[in-house]
C-alpha cells in the first residue's frame, strides 16, 4: 500500500472534505477509526477495499509530519483543517518566540492587519525557523519572508496558542504588534 497517498487520502477526508466521506467529527475534532476505514474502502480506490487500522497506524508511525493522531479508537487531524466545524482546543503558553513563513507581497497586510488563517482554521506557526523557511519556500518562484512572533508576549496579553504535533503551533490570529518580519535569502 501506498503509505503517502494513504496519508494525503485521510488528510483529505478529516481536513477538508468530511461530506465526500460522509464523516462527522466531534467538536475536538476525533472520528471513529473504523467509520473512516469503512468511508475510504467504500471511495473509488481499488487499494482501500483491504483497507485496515494497521495501515493507518503505519501511517501515524511513519509520517515525519506528525498530521494525525490515534487514540481509543478515534482518529483526528491535528492542524490544517478547512472545514467549517471549529476544534475546540485547550490555550497553553508557547515558546518565547515562534516562526511563520509567507510570500513577500502578503508583507504589506500582515503588517497593517496582523496574521490571520485565511481560508484555514488557525493561524499556522513553528517553533523553529528552518520549518517555516519550508513552508515559505513551498510558494516556488516568489521572493518570502519569515515572521518572527514575539509568542510568549502576545499569550501573556491574551492571545491564544495550541500546541499540536511536533513543533507546531496554532493561534486563532495574531496581531501586527507582535510581528517582526525577516527576509530570507532565495
Amino acid at each position: 500500500m501506498n503509505l503517502t497517498k494513504l496519508s494525503k487520502t485521510i488528510s483529505h477526508a478529516l481536513r477538508h472534505k468530511l461530506e465526500l466521506y460522509n464523516l462527522k467529527l466531534n467538536k475536538e475534532g476525533w472520528v471513529e477509526l473504523e467509520q473512516l476505514i469503512q468511508s475510504l474502502k467504500k471511495a473509488d480506490y481499488k487499494e482501500y477495499k483491504v483497507l485496515s487500522i494497521e495501515d493507518i497506524e503505519e501511517v501515524i508511525k511513519t509520517s515525519q509530519k506528525k498530521r494525525f493522531e490515534m487514540k481509543n479508537g478515534q482518529i483526528r487531524a491535528f492542524y490544517g483543517h478547512s472545514i467549517d466545524q471549529k476544534m475546540v482546543k485547550e490555550s497553553t503558553l508557547p515558546p518565547d518566540i515562534l516562526y511563520h513563513g509567507t510570500i513577500k507581497a502578503n508583507e504589506p497586510l500582515i503588517l497593517e492587519g496582523g496574521l490571520k488563517p485565511m481560508n484555514r482554521q488557525y493561524v499556522h506557526l513553528s517553533e523553529h525557523i528552518e520549518e517555516a523557511e519550508l513552508v515559505a519556500k513551498r510558494r516556488k518562484n516568489k521572493e518570502t519572508i519569515i515572521l518572527t512572533i514575539k509568542a510568549e508576549e502576545a499569550f501573556s496579553n491574551g492571545i491564544a496558542f495550541y500546541k499540536e504535533g511536533q513543533g507546531i503551533w496554532l493561534a486563532d490570529q495574531i496581531p501586527a504588534d507582535y510581528i517582526k518580519i525577516i527576509d530570507i535569502k532565495q
